[in-house]
């Protein structure tokens, strides 16, 4: 799979969205500003291992890499914009190795008008999220931790039955990993489902930084009817100030950047599937504070496991919406799967937004004729944004800061898609390209898309609209008057 299509590849249109930008509503357009893409930005200070602008930063391969030795008895799970972690048998163990170090990160790539958005974190094996880590039930897994950090480290495995000797607590069950050390965890694997993997020694810091993965564990008896598709996505969530190249760890409730696998849409690398195909959906969720609900278009799912089981069939029920409370991980199924590009989403309206800036003052409906002109004698370059909401900023042709983003997503196959963070799609088809690739845009057949509305179909219908909407007044509509509730009002109101 291409973690960027050719089809989300043309121009994108975008817009600056710092409240240091945005001047009631308005944005600067002035020349000096577009010289300097930090003017009127407040920059964080330097550190010693912040690198410049051009550093090479570490991407998904455009492959999901699975690492299926032959011989196993589980159908490997997929991680879009990452990878699994190889293992190797030693005297009846599993051995694995994580790296923590620090990572130079791509959230978004770039596109035409503007650069991809590159921070500093700390990860795993060069990577945000660390990769997957996949075992069976019943397996005894000895997995090494080295520490390149310049700061102590541990590794709590997130859910998992063990001796507590190996639960991974700074001060609690262990010494922390000092820098250059490296700590050997190693315990048999009790149970069977989606867990995860993250840092539990200054846990603020380490895991706002990306210190997390993804623990995938397959039942020792293989499953009688396992899905066609398996994938494990993880959220989070991040704050990136405009201009800056380094996630902001103190930050308690004002995010910006929200994340799958550690990249935000139009980033995202699509889930594929064929058309019939059952799919299973394992979904982990450490961001800092917020809760995620994910919503599937044009399905429905049963969730089947948590991070404290499976869940009997008696006790699923159908969803669309699947609410992931932060430090959870839920595992849902949904088939057969219908062709067409289906979007799944968090349904927390500003978590699909893309450094969003909310210090600035709301223009909704005011009329902003000849505003820009007065405004302009006083600030040249002053452009008023957001009289008729956000859906067209994608298009307004705005300089954008180096390593920043426009807040909303990117070109699709009809319109601007005016979403982005965490936001992805399930392309199915009838069939797929033999080598994962992306297939595309989905081409619906005739008369299946929305369309404008032709005469002869209104006129066929009696649809005017051009009709007053407005319902007449009724003693039932009108709920209080002169102090008295009349028929029909709630008693409470």
């Amino acid at each position: 799979m291409n973690p960027e299509p050719d089809s989300l590849n043309p121009t994108r249109r975008g817009m600056l969205t710092s409240a240091a930008a945005l001047i009631g509503g308005g944005a600067l357009l002035h020349p000096a500003h577009a010289q300097d893409p930090h003017a009127g930005h407040k920059l964080p200070a330097a550190t010693a291992d912040q690198k410049p602008p051009n550093t090479q930063a570490a991407v998904s391969t455009g492959k999901t890499e699975v690492f299926a030795p032959p011989g196993i008895n589980y159908k490997p799970v997929i991680t879009p914009n990452g990878m699994t972690l190889p293992w190797k048998m030693v005297d009846g163990a599993k051995v694995f190795h994580l790296v923590a170090e620090p990572v130079s990160h791509e959230f978004i790539p770039a596109m035409n008008d503007h650069t991809s958005l590159v921070a500093e974190c700390w990860g795993y094996n060069g990577r945000i999220h660390g990769p997957t880590l996949e075992a069976v039930e019943g397996d005894r897994v000895r997995i090494y931790v080295t520490n390149r950090l310049d700061a102590p480290t541990t590794v709590h495995w997130h859910g998992l039955l063990l001796p507590s000797g190996m639960d991974g607590v700074g001060g609690v069950s262990q010494k922390a990993i000092q820098p250059g050390e490296t700590f050997k965890y190693e315990f048999p694997l009790k149970q069977h489902g989606t867990f995860m993997y993250h840092s539990h020694h200054d846990e603020m810091t380490q895991m706002q930084l990306g210190m997390m993965g993804m623990f995938i564990i397959h039942p020792a008896v293989p499953e009688p009817n396992p899905p066609d598709r398996d994938y494990a996505i993880m959220l989070s969530e991040w704050l990136i100030e405009v201009g800056a190249r380094r996630p902001d760890p103190n930050e308690m409730t004002d995010f910006n950047i929200f994340t799958m696998n550690g990249r935000a849409f139009p980033g995202t690398q699509p889930l594929l599937a064929q058309s019939g195909e059952r799919v299973r959906v394992r979904i982990g969720n450490l961001s800092t504070m917020s809760h995620h609900a994910i919503h599937l278009h044009g399905h429905f799912f049963k969730v089947t496991d948590t991070d404290g089981g499976h869940i009997p069939e008696a006790g699923q029920w159908p969803e669309t919406t699947v609410i992931m409370p932060t430090g959870s991980t839920r595992t849902f199924e949904v088939g057969p799967v219908y062709p067409g590009d289906w979007v799944m989403h968090c349904h927390m309206l500003h978590h699909v937004m893309n450094q969003m800036g909310h210090k600035f003052g709301n223009l909704i409906g005011i009329n902003d004729t000849g505003l820009d002109k007065t405004i302009r004698k006083l600030v040249p370059g002053y452009m008023s944004m957001g009289a008729t909401g956000m859906g067209d900023m994608g298009d307004m042709g705005m300089n954008v800061p180096a390593n920043s983003l426009p807040m909303i997503g990117g070109p699709g196959q009809y319109d601007y898609i005016t979403m982005g963070g965490m936001f992805t799609i399930l392309k199915v088809r009838d069939s797929l390209p033999a080598d994962g690739s992306d297939p595309g845009w989905f081409i619906s057949p005739p008369g299946t898309v929305a369309s404008p509305a032709s005469e002869a179909d209104l006129q066929r219908d009696g649809i005017n609209p051009k009709a007053a909407t407005t319902a007449p007044a009724t003693a039932a509509t009108h709920i209080v008057s002169a102090g008295r509730i009349k028929l029909g009002g709630c008693q409470m109101h």
